[in-house]
């Protein structure tokens, strides 16, 4: 697994290599129609396109030259076209070009809505589907990670429905990717889906530099950011805002993981926010979310939980507006 993780890993560089050689200049509208905007972040936006020879519907990802930078734009298009052969994992045309002032690829078009679209505050979905939408996905990371490469962007956005009830859903956005063993010095700002270990590598404002010692990326960041998915949409809201010694919530749930090596699931001492699960989904949650990166579950573990209940059917499982505070997905 791991010479192919390094051999993969090679490989996308000489895909960088070559694409940066053949990359063409053409511009938007000259040879795409373009119909809407359907997408818009920080890298940029995502546009509804077809062909203007074919008549192709497909999503148009353009980034402006001004933010990005060719060498990241080449490792996002070469990563996702790598990858794209997945079901489970939006799909590539192989057309990547530049105009005047853009980086642009084109990838297959999603009719739907994001999940993060369709949960339902402080409710989230129902289990079933919850269900089905972590299978598919961990059969996604299973691939990523298989390739040695690292998603580093799991998050509900980034998950893509083909339908309402997760029959078929695909894992999009490979931004952040990098591959496995790739050392990060610090990052800016925090979110809920980001371990432990990595949010100690936050660049606080008037800094210059961490003290902690560089981190290497590894598949147990996707798996930490897995877990935090799963609770936020069986719930509709966040454990915590990020797993800092600062943030109450994200201390009650390391100090029940510290209570032993491996927490036992129906104490009492279980921490407010988590009281709704039952105790097979909290042996779950305990090792998809391990402090200890090593002592992480892989991604396709998950799997050994599915046919068991995750949320208890009695009545009096749901946390206060209190015990919530200010970690629900939407205000």
């Amino acid at each position: 697994m791991i010479e192919l993780g390094l051999a993969d890993g090679s490989l996308i560089d000489e895909l960088m290599e070559l694409t940066a050689q053949s990359i063409g200049q053409l511009e938007i509208h000259d040879n795409f129609n373009v119909v809407k905007e359907i997408g818009r972040g920080k890298y940029g936006k995502v546009l509804l396109v077809t062909h203007r020879f074919r008549g192709t519907p497909m999503a148009l990802k353009v980034m402006p030259k001004t933010s990005t930078k060719l060498q990241g734009f080449l490792r996002e298009y070469c990563i996702s076209l790598h990858l794209s052969c997945h079901p489970c994992i939006v799909g590539l045309f192989g057309i990547a070009f530049q105009s005047r002032e853009h980086y642009c690829f084109a990838q297959e078009l999603v009719i739907g809505r994001d999940l993060f679209a369709v949960i339902q505050p402080k409710v989230g979905i129902p289990e079933s589907s919850v269900k089905r939408c972590v299978l598919q996905i961990a059969s996604a990371l299973e691939f990523i990670h298989s390739h040695g490469l690292v998603h580093r962007d799991i998050k509900p956005e980034n998950i893509l429905l083909l339908d309402s009830r997760c029959c078929q859903v695909k894992l999009a956005d490979f931004g952040l990717a990098q591959k496995r063993g790739t050392m990060i010095r610090f990052i800016t700002g925090t979110l809920p889906y980001m371990a432990p270990e990595l949010c100690t590598m936050v660049l606080q404002d008037g800094q210059k530099e961490v003290s902690a010692p560089p981190l290497s990326v590894e598949p147990s960041l996707d798996t930490f950011a897995f877990g935090v998915v799963i609770f936020c949409i069986l719930t509709g809201y966040f454990p915590w805002e990020h797993c800092l010694d600062s943030d109450d919530f994200y201390q009650e749930f390391a100090d029940w993981c510290r209570t032993d090596e491996r927490p036992r699931a129906d104490d009492d001492d279980v921490p407010p926010l988590w009281r709704k699960f039952t105790p097979e989904a909290m042996e779950m949650f305990g090792k998809l979310l391990a402090l200890d990166a090593g002592k992480r579950f892989t991604v396709g573990e998950v799997r050994q939980y599915v046919e068991k209940d995750w949320l208890k059917t009695e009545p009096g499982n749901q946390p206060t507006t209190t015990d919530q505070g200010s970690v629900s997905v939407r205000n």
